[in-house]
């Protein structure tokens, strides 16, 4: 039997937490690399139960980053960074930047994964390039048809200043790949793939840290991530500010409901026990 009393609890308790999901989501508009979180229902008999809180998966705007070494994924998927220990972490925000020792690295200091290329643009997987169809198949380790992903490098040599001791500049380019730059830009050579993994069910990756994810049993294992790569960019928060807005309106008003509710039924309930006393 459906008890209006623990209907308006549970939607008081649900409502709540609608509240405090989209005041984080406003919050954060303009965050860059935030995933708006969304908030369904489900009812049963005995009242509503939130369903498992899932991440907008969609694309975010472009912004100007906070160097020319940034870089903003357009399209599904996600970079992939490794940490010191191994652990690998997934982020669509791209604000990274090359350390002293030529690493690129993350804000906290991951580093960046990608692929060695030859000066073909073939991905190696050590002295062998890979071909492009089995490169879509992929691996359980990071990388696509079990090629290892690896730390993206550009040293600097001291004798000339140059990178890797070759080349005055450097470019990523829409595929995501990294080119160093000699003669005035007349020679661009290839030199690493920047790795996009995406997964079949990505709204159920676990947020470790803020706007780093790793990888459940419900998202699905990796698979090559689909998307152009641009650099001097990092992506905004995907927040839908006006409807997340009017959520928040609709929330409160809901809120404002089971608080009354529920006031009325303590009401009842106080009634009826001084009419059983006296």
């Amino acid at each position: 039997m459906r008890d209006a009393f623990i209907n308006a609890l549970n939607t008081q308790k649900l409502t709540s937490e609608w509240v405090n999901d989209l005041s984080e989501n406003l919050v954060n508009a303009y965050t860059p690399g935030y995933r708006e979180k969304k908030f369904t229902f489900k009812t049963f008999l005995d009242g509503s139960i939130a369903e498992t809180r899932l991440r907008n998966v969609g694309q975010g705007k472009s912004s100007p980053g906070t160097s020319d070494e940034n870089i903003f994924l357009e399209g599904a998927g996600y970079f992939v960074l490794r940490n010191d220990k191994g652990r690998i972490v997934y982020t669509r925000l791209g604000e990274f930047k090359f350390d002293g020792e030529g690493v690129y690295r993350s804000s906290d200091g991951q580093a960046v994964q990608g692929y060695i290329l030859n000066d073909k643009g073939e991905i190696m997987n050590g002295a062998k390039p890979v071909d492009a169809e089995s490169f879509v198949d992929t691996a359980f380790d990071g990388g696509a048809a079990s090629v290892p992903t690896t730390n993206i490098k550009l040293w600097i040599d001291p004798s000339n200043g140059k990178y890797l001791g070759k080349y005055e500049e450097f470019e990523f380019k829409d595929d995501g790949i990294l080119y160093g730059k000699a003669d005035g830009g007349k020679i661009m050579t290839p030199l690493y793939k920047v790795a996009i993994i995406n997964f079949h069910n990505p709204q159920m990756l676990y947020e470790v840290d803020d706007g780093q994810f790793i990888e459940t049993a419900e998202s699905g294992r990796p698979v090559v991530g689909r998307g152009e790569v641009r650099g001097g960019l990092i992506e905004l928060s995907n927040v839908d500010f006006d409807a997340n807005t009017a959520y928040y309106q609709q929330a409160q008003m809901q809120l404002e409901l089971a608080n009354q509710l529920i006031k009325s039924h303590k009401q009842l309930l106080e009634n009826a026990i001084e009419l059983m006393s006296s």
